[in-house]
């Protein structure tokens, strides 16, 4: 059990910090506008998470008690789409590009919704929570929709912790990133690894 919420932990923490359309979005938000502003994005991405992760708690957990076969389906469909994300991530550029021009300011309220939203509203956030989580389940006593929650409260609280540091230590890190080029090369490797090894271990 601890081993793989640790495991879940880690891969999180892998795919929070790999530079993507969210946490460049938090991290120009507080550069341009300062770090609350920042926080109030972060607040929105994260409750749009518990939106994802209740629809997937109860949705695979029906699943589960109602058919074992189609459950299994369901996690050759997760590894198939983890192994398909590995390979988008390998055509990418490995390039971290991001610009604060142009950013229209905004409230802090406005950007708690953007951030809710642009969570909320995107399909493929979906996709990957139905494709991630169920991988991870990692009890035979407790109810797989208690255990979808504590792997939803994991994910929001280190996925918060990592977008939070975005917003707090903006400027230090677009500087980082702009100075190690090849911190994107190193992000992008890892992401693929954690993708390609969770598919693996589903397939084995």
């Amino acid at each position: 059990m601890i081993e793989t919420l640790f495991s879940f932990s880690l891969a999180t923490a892998v795919l929070a910090i790999s530079p993507g359309p969210d946490n460049i979005f938090v991290l120009t938000q507080s550069i341009v506008n300062g770090k609350k502003y920042g926080f109030a994005t972060v607040f929105g991405l994260m409750t749009g998470c518990i939106i994802h992760t209740t629809l997937v708690a109860f949705g695979v957990s029906a699943i589960i008690n109602n058919d074992k076969s189609l459950f299994f389906l369901l996690k050759v469909f997760g590894a198939s789409y983890l192994l398909f994300l590995a390979y988008k991530v390998y055509q990418s550029d490995a390039e971290i590009v991001f610009s604060t021009e142009n950013i229209q300011k905004k409230s802090i309220l406005q950007l708690f919704k953007t951030g809710f939203l642009m969570n909320v509203l995107n399909p493929k956030v979906t996709i990957f929570f139905l494709a991630f989580f169920p991988q991870f389940l990692f009890s035979k006593e407790l109810s797989t929709v208690i255990q979808f929650y504590i792997l939803g409260v994991i994910f929001i609280l280190v996925s918060f912790i990592i977008f939070g540091s975005f917003a707090f230590l903006g400027g230090k890190i677009s500087d980082f990133m702009l100075q190690n080029k090849q911190t994107g090369l190193i992000l992008k490797w890892v992401q693929i690894l954690v993708f390609v090894g969770i598919a693996l271990l589903i397939f084995w």
